[in-house]
């Protein structure tokens, strides 16, 4: 059984808003209406990520293997935010944001591969990194995350972002002034890109698509394209990468 990482900030106040659950079918994605959005993990990033989702109103949940856990957070981000296992939020969710350690990724796609498929959006927010996930994480650094990622979800419309800025420098990132941090994003799928792209601008950043999940091999800490770069720049930072 895959584990996925657990993290309780303390109780907070946030502006409460009204639930507002509806599926939409992946051809027609209104840009302000709310989605359901499920986060697999609810570590650092997971709640800080999942918490913007919250802000922007869209009910979210986010889910651990001991989601009793998470209940001081949830309370404190108000009505729109509960707590579910994995299997829970996996239905629950229009959208999938993965948080889990690359190493769990078959695990993750061998129980809940077909369920992700039928998705309108899989937003990859993790890496791999080899100390901790072994020989997946090596094949995932060598294939390139999002390829990767592809092969074992097939039909999952994956959008990998938010990957190379870290979770304490989140909230501070979004909605800057004068100019918005971007965020790139990489997928194959366009209505998966638009979408989220849209949810991208709702949370306060500007998306910058850089192109195939191919290219995603690029948006992991440490490259040229990782940190936080407004918008511009990142356009001029893709428009040299191979």
């Amino acid at each position: 059984m895959f584990r996925v990482p657990v993290y309780t900030p303390a109780r907070r106040d946030v502006l409460r808003l009204g639930l507002l659950a509806a599926a939409l079918p992946h051809q027609a994605f209104a840009a302000a209406a709310p989605l359901k959005i499920a986060t697999i993990g609810a570590g650092r990033m997971g709640s800080a990520l999942g918490s913007l989702f919250v802000k922007a109103g869209h009910p979210v949940m986010f889910s651990t293997r001991h989601p009793a856990e998470l209940k001081d957070m949830v309370a404190g981000l108000g009505s729109l935010a509960q707590a579910g296992t994995v299997a829970e939020a996996v239905k629950y969710g229009d959208v999938i944001v993965l948080l889990v350690p690359y190493g769990a990724m078959p695990e993750l796609a061998k129980e809940h591969g077909a369920a992700l498929a039928a998705k309108a959006l899989v937003l990859d927010v993790s890496n791999p990194i080899v100390p901790r996930d072994g020989e997946v994480g090596a094949k995932a650094r060598e294939e390139g995350a999002g390829t990767f990622l592809a092969k074992l979800m097939p039909g999952a419309r994956i959008v990998r972002a938010f990957n190379a800025i870290g979770a304490g420098n989140l909230a501070s990132a979004a909605n800057r002034a004068p100019e918005r941090t971007g965020v790139p994003l990489a997928g194959d799928d366009q209505s998966a890109l638009t979408l989220a792209s849209t949810l991208v601008r709702e949370i306060g950043f500007d998306p910058v698509v850089i192109g195939s999940l191919a290219v995603g091999r690029h948006l992991i800490p440490g490259t040229p394209i990782g940190g936080e770069h407004t918008a511009a720049d990142l356009r001029k930072i893709a428009a040299t990468l191979k």
